[in-house]
């Protein structure tokens, strides 16, 4: 049971928050002011709720002792333990320690693996498939880079996708992804295994990541593609190297170099994150494979059946009969619902066994 103290600690917390905010502070306090107020909002109207609903539970068991009383009492101390019960797991879902990136946006990296053209079928696939996904969530998305297949596939593509909550969701599609089905261009009919990878960085903002120009190395050249429109005659793409760490990121989609140079500036923010995040999180790298947001890009996590019709995350288990609305981006939910439960109750399962926890 959460302590009556720790839940009356955050519903103070909050009542002072928006009393400062009331008070006329500088712009500068206001905007730190409404950031605290967003983090603890939620979780303190949760503690408000729950306290209550505890008093109300105390009320209707002191109603037990009256004869007159007792059989309606009964019936609500048992409506309301149910409710306690459930509030209480809500809000120990809501104190789990927090990824800070998880409201951020994301940076979705997907690129064909094994399966030749096949392969890059599939990548485009399943970008349709998270453009889609993205778009019923209110998100948005901006491809940074792509290079296509001969046959309208991409052997890779970047996407900046924007909305709150985007990595808190997205980051679980990191990994290989393989798909089973029949070529267009198979003539026997066999069934062929393809894979592509995922990686979902979250999105670095200038305060995150402090980029120093020295560490740069930036090298313009022409752009070059499969033909039509991504292809032009001036020195306009754009490849920079981050001289410390070695990461290259080169953008080649726009014509004018500037543009080129912004959207590549933005995924080596990306990635200097994403690695910053890694090395911090080092220490608890035995506790990370065992949870289902690993991040691993190696790591098979899902599988695509098309002639059974199947999508099956091998991270829990899971099997969903509904291939078209999945791959059509309406289904995905389920999925990211089921991992992200999991996740929830891992760590649940972790803070209990802590020896604090215990007492």
């Amino acid at each position: 049971m959460i302590a009556r103290e720790k839940l009356q600690s955050l519903v103070d917390r909050l009542e002072r928050i928006e009393h400062e905010m009331s008070s006329s502070p500088d712009a500068e306090a206001f905007v730190r002011l409404s950031r605290e107020h967003a983090e603890i909002s939620a979780v303190a109207a949760k503690a408000r709720e729950l306290l209550k609903m505890r008093a109300d539970l105390e009320s209707a068991r002191n109603m037990l002792d009256d004869p007159e009383m007792a059989d309606l009492a009964e019936a609500e101390v048992a409506d309301l333990e149910v409710k306690v019960e459930d509030l209480e797991r809500e809000m120990r879902v809501l104190l789990l320690p927090r990824d800070m990136a998880d409201e951020k946006g994301a940076i979705l990296e997907i690129r064909a693996g094994t399966g030749g053209e096949e392969a890059a079928l599939f990548a485009a696939d399943l970008f349709r498939m998270y453009q889609r996904y993205a778009e019923l969530e209110g998100w948005k998305v901006n491809v940074l880079s792509e290079s296509e297949s001969d046959r309208g596939g991409f052997r890779e593509i970047i996407a900046e996708v924007s909305g709150r909550g985007v990595f808190a969701k997205m980051k679980f599609e990191s990994g290989v992804h393989r798909v089973q089905r029949v070529p267009e261009t198979e003539a026997s009919g066999r069934i062929h295994t393809s894979a592509a990878t995922v990686a979902v960085l979250p999105e670095a903002e200038d305060v995150d990541i402090d980029v120093d120009e020295g560490d740069l190395r930036i090298d313009v050249y022409r752009s070059s593609g499969a033909g039509g429109q991504h292809v032009n005659t001036t020195d306009s793409a754009v490849r920079i190297t981050h001289l410390p760490s070695g990461i290259v990121v080169a953008v080649q989609d726009e014509r004018s170099q500037h543009k080129n140079k912004a959207k590549a500036m933005k995924l080596l923010r990306a990635k200097l994150y994403d690695e910053e995040r890694e090395r911090l999180s080092s220490e608890r790298a035995a506790d990370r494979k065992g949870q289902v947001g690993s991040g691993d890009r190696s790591e098979r996590i899902r599988t695509y059946n098309f002639p059974q019709g199947r999508v099956t995350d091998h991270r829990i288990n899971l099997t969903l009969y509904k291939l078209d609305k999945v791959v059509a981006g309406e289904a995905l939910g389920e999925i990211i619902d089921a991992l992200i439960t999991e996740d929830q109750a891992r760590r649940l399962a972790a803070e209990d066994l802590r020896p604090e926890a215990r007492v």
